[in-house]
Order: C-alpha cells, then structure tokens, then sequence
C-alpha cells in the first residue's frame, strides 16, 4: 500500500527567468519532504497548486513518494501503457523465475499485448512486433543492441498499446480474452496454452493493483464464459507394454553413430522414471551400481540385485537467453523441489545391465556425465527425439508408427509409472520415485491404472447369464 500523509504545506510559487523562457515552480511538502514541480506559464502553474490546494482543503491523503494526491496519483498512474507495465512486471518476477518460467512469461505476454495494441500508422509487421515483444520481455536482454527493424518496433509498442487502466472496463476484457485463446491462424489454442495465458495476465492484473494502476483484478469482476479445467491425464495408448518397450530399446541401438550411447538414456527413462531432462545429466557418482557376475552357461554378465539412482539435478532444454549464466540448459535443482533437495529411484537389475554395457561402449564426459554428444556437451532433444523416430519406425507397423503408442520418449516415463502402479507398488511410493506428489500422480494416470476393468465385465457378464 501507499506510504501516505496528512501533513501537507504550500509555499510561493517560484519565478525563473531564463535567457529564453521563464519557468514556474510550484512547491510544496509532505511530511517534511520538499517537491516542486515546472509549467511553461503562470496559468498552467496556478492550476495545478490549486488542485493540490484543493485536495489539501478536502482532506485527501497524499503520497509521501510522489508528493501528489491519492486522486491525482490515480489519474496519472492511469496513463501507464500496458507495455510499458508489462515489462516492469517481467523484470519484477525475474530474478525469483527459473529459465522456464521466464520463458513462459514472455510467451503469454506476447499474445496478450498484441491483443492490447492501438492505432495502425506505421504500425510495424507482425512478426517483426512478436521479435520486439520477446526482446522486451526479457530483463537481461531487453537494453542489447537490436537489429534496427526491431528498435524501431520498440519504439513503436511504447506509444501504441492501451493504457492499462482500460483493463478495467468489462468490453475491452472479454475481448481480451477472447484473443489470448486464439493462435495466429485463428483457430483455438491448445488448453494449456490458454490456461498459462490466463493465469500470467491474471498474475500481471494483481501486479497492476499492487502498483495502484487499477483498483482491483477486473478478472474477478467481470463476467467471462466459464472454462473447463480439463485434467492431464496421460493417454492409456501411448503406453507401451514391457515387450514393446524392449523392443524399441532393443532397436534404438542400431540406429545411427548415436543409437548405442541412447539405450541407457531411454533405459533411465523406462526402467527408473527419469524425465529427459534428469536423464541427460546423470553421473557415475549418481548411481550405486550392484554388482555383476558373468554367467558361464548364457555366455553374458548377469546381475539380480537392485541398486540406486541418486538424482540431485535436472537440465531442462532452454535458451541461453533466459538463463543467469548466459549458458543452454543450465543444471538445476528437481522439478517441484528445493534447491539441494535431491531424490532417489530403484535402480532394477535389467537397467543396470543396460548401465555397465553403456560403460563398456562409452567413455564418460569430464565429471563423469553419462551422455555425451558427438562433438561434447549433452545430448539435445532433437537428437534423441530423431534417433527415437527412427526406432519406432523400424519395429512398427505404418498404422503403429501413426498412432500415439510410445511416440514421445516422454512416454517412457508414463510406462514406466504406469507398470509400477499396475503391478501393485503403493502410489505413495510411486510418487517419491517419479518425483511427483501423490494427488497429481493419482491425476495423471487415472486412465493408465487397471481397476479390474476385464474381471468387472466379466461379473456382469456372468449375472446377466447368456442369451438363450
């Protein structure tokens, strides 16, 4: 809220008379600090001490930052424009933002400014205005050197947007809203798309009271079609059973220079649950291997004892430009957790099989990292995602190939899941090794979870008796 005061005193209106133009300072205090303020002529000055008088006289609080009455702080703050606004609040959540979310800002306020923009002089091109947008809604890149089209767009977006307080008048929200579900093409964004546009402006509309642009959330006000909130649950066809799942890692190591070095990575991620993002920076200090014996009559080493898998960082894929260290992919803490707060997966004998043949092949990174490019650093998702294309491809039927059946290597991770939850492991337990917590883990795979679909049936069935 408002540092406010009472205490407010007038003193004589100061005359400077310059060589080319005389100006005029009113002066005044509040709470014992001075401020003045310079008008062209006499009239222009005398108008505004009077409204200061004015407030005064009636008792109006004034601000203690600005000097000015709550009235007329209000009828300044709302000529902010919403870009300006807009970029004061992405460097407000900036420093608290991992790179993820940063870049989830920028993509919401960009649609949402564009919905807000006015006049068409000289307007720049559209693809041209979204470059500027994401220029602008990045704190740490925003004062670079820019390609000349896209300064002359920022320039352009600091005079032609809404002033934020027309927020505030119900028509212009629910166009607003009506826009931010819109793609480009013009057809309907995907849910999750639309539910982060609607919660960044919601976040946005609270900063904008905080700031005392506007008096209070208009989303809480104004009357909008009410949204399904669909829950994202993971498809029962993506999931691949456990002979599938082998045979697609079986063949991924035949695809290509980097096929072989994969089979771990995707056996991380269907034998122990780890998102790409974890998998891709595991090290040798992370895992506690359990020891192999070769078996003579089989003719390959054997292993029939669990280990461990201590998980302590993730690399999520993002740009450099929405990172601290300037770097892609920075290491982080656990999704959903602290900082240092790390988690530990059952590392089952046939992964560590999958582990010590990956040791066999392949050297390790300096600091031990599992996964290594071809030319160093990590393994990207358009690499693994290609080589993972490939495999499917290679076992599957075209009519497979086209359906959802294992089609990300996400979907590793459902399986992977899904089989423990299947196979009888409390979810409790279940959500510690996936690192999720117990009421999204129960959400998410509800369709995945067998509750005796078939044994169900077949008891109507038998009470029904049969048809003579």
């Amino acid at each position: 809220m408002t540092d406010t005061s009472f205490d407010v005193r007038f003193y004589k209106t100061d005359i400077y008379r310059g060589t080319r133009t005389t100006t005029y300072w009113v002066r005044w205090s509040v709470a014992g600090e001075r401020f003045k303020e310079p008008f062209k002529t006499s009239a222009l000055a005398e108008s505004f001490r009077s409204k200061l008088n004015t407030a005064a006289r009636e008792g109006e609080a004034f601000d203690r930052e600005s000097g000015l009455p709550l009235s007329l702080m209000r009828k300044t703050n709302a000529a902010s424009s919403w870009f300006a606004f807009a970029c004061s609040f992405v460097d407000m959540k900036w420093r608290d933002s991992s790179p993820g979310q940063r870049r989830t800002i920028a993509d919401a306020l960009t649609p949402i400014t564009a919905a807000l923009l006015m006049g068409t002089r000289s307007r720049p091109d559209g693809a041209v205005l979204r470059r500027a947008m994401r220029a602008a809604f990045n704190t740490s890149r925003r004062d670079a050197q820019q390609p000349a089209e896209v300064a002359a767009a920022l320039a352009w977006l600091s005079q032609n947007t809404r002033p934020v307080a027309d927020l505030a008048k119900p028509d212009v929200l629910r166009a607003l809203l009506a826009d931010v579900e819109r793609k480009l093409d013009g057809t309907r964004a995907a849910p999750d798309t639309i539910r982060l546009r609607r919660i960044t402006l919601g976040n946005a509309l609270n900063y904008a009271v905080e700031k005392e642009l506007l008096s209070a959330n208009p989303l809480k006000e104004v009357t909008t079609k009410k949204r399904k909130n669909v829950a994202h649950q993971v498809d029962r066809r993506s999931v691949a059973n456990p002979v599938q799942a082998r045979t697609l890692l079986n063949a991924v190591g035949g695809i290509g220079r980097t096929g072989g070095k994969l089979v771990a990575f995707f056996g991380l991620m269907y034998f122990a649950a780890l998102r790409p993002e974890e998998a891709s920076v595991v090290r040798r200090s992370d895992l506690v291997m359990p020891p192999r014996e070769w078996d003579d009559q089989a003719g390959r080493w054997r292993v029939t004892q669990w280990g461990d898998i201590h998980l302590a960082k993730a690399a999520p894929e993002i740009g450099a430009e929405w990172t601290d260290s300037g770097r892609r992919s920075e290491e982080r803490g656990l999704k959903h957790r602290e900082d240092g707060e790390g988690r530990t997966v059952p590392l089952s004998p046939e992964l560590a099989v999958l582990l010590y043949e990956h040791f066999n092949r392949f050297d390790t990174a300096p600091g031990g990292l599992l996964f290594v490019a071809e030319r160093g650093g990590r393994i990207g998702s358009s690499t693994y995602g290609r080589v993972w294309a490939l495999a499917r491809e290679a076992v599957f039927t075209p009519d497979v190939v086209a359906s959802p059946l294992a089609k990300r290597p996400y979907d590793l991770r459902h399986a992977c899941v899904s089989t423990w939850l299947n196979l009888g492991v409390e979810a409790p337990r279940v959500a510690e090794w996936a690192g999720h917590s117990l009421n999204v883990l129960m959400r998410v795979y509800a369709k995945c979870l067998d509750g005796g679909e078939e044994r169900a049936r077949q008891l109507v069935q038998a009470g029904l008796g049969t048809v003579a």
